[in-house]
């Protein structure tokens, strides 16, 4: 699982990062000391879990618990256990209070390894079947059969996707780094934490943007240099 720090305290941060580094499951991917940083990494790199403290100047935890993608599962670790039942109201998987030892850790590492597999299937179900031109997508209750060449791009819209085709829109319950990893990389490319393209649909791009269609969509800075070197081999 793919997981980040978020606490104002430097000893703090490193204390969880040492009981991190412990269990094989988990990747730290970074560590920060406010909020506004994380949710901008949020908003470019897919986060499965975050250890995230409450009591943070500026934003709180429980404030940023709120505006992170609900695919996004969250671990409390807060001095204050006056914040549990705030906390559990947010669906948080576990709620740590300091100081951390390691058994208590790992069983609420546990937990959120558990949940996360949870998930994954349920999205897993979302897609019958995967071909080489064509995929089978549930919606509504029922399978749609999308081909791969009718799809402009596909956009991720917290716990769902959307999938834009040239006369229609289908809506599914997955995420979008699930999709992706289904779909060809030799014709579709992420751009941004949101959007997958299809690169045989641009009609035009520069620096900042792609155009498909009447669709403007950015290109995020930690996905511009793939983006540039993927166009520019085709040239």
């Amino acid at each position: 699982m793919r997981c980040i720090i978020v606490d104002d305290e430097p000893i703090a941060r490193k204390g969880v990062k040492k009981l991190v580094d412990q269990i094989v499951q988990l990747e730290l991917l970074g560590s920060f000391n406010n909020a506004t940083s994380a949710g901008l990494f949020i908003q470019e790199t897919a986060v499965d879990l975050v250890f995230l403290d409450i009591n943070m100047p500026g934003i709180s935890g429980i404030e940023f618990a709120r505006i992170i993608p609900k695919t996004t599962l969250v671990i409390f670790t807060t001095a204050y256990s006056e914040y549990a039942v705030d906390s559990y109201e947010l669906d948080a998987v576990d709620y740590i209070v300091k100081p951390i030892n390691d058994a208590r850790f790992r069983k609420a590492v546990e937990k959120a390894i558990a949940y996360h597999a949870l998930l994954i299937d349920e999205e897993q179900k979302s897609v019958e079947k995967v071909a080489e031109d064509y995929i089978f997508v549930k919606s509504d209750r029922r399978f749609f059969k999308i081909n791969l060449s009718d799809i402009l791009f596909i956009e991720g819209l917290k716990d769902y996707v959307i999938f834009q085709l040239e006369e229609q829109r289908i809506i599914s319950r997955m995420t979008i780094k699930n999709i992706y990893e289904w779909l060809p990389k030799m014709e579709f490319l992420r751009i941004n934490r949101s959007y997958i393209i299809n690169k045989s649909k641009i009609d035009s791009f520069d620096h900042h943007d792609v155009v498909i269609r009447k669709h403007e969509i950015a290109i995020g800075k930690s996905y511009h240099d793939i983006f540039f070197n993927e166009m520019m081999r085709k040239l």
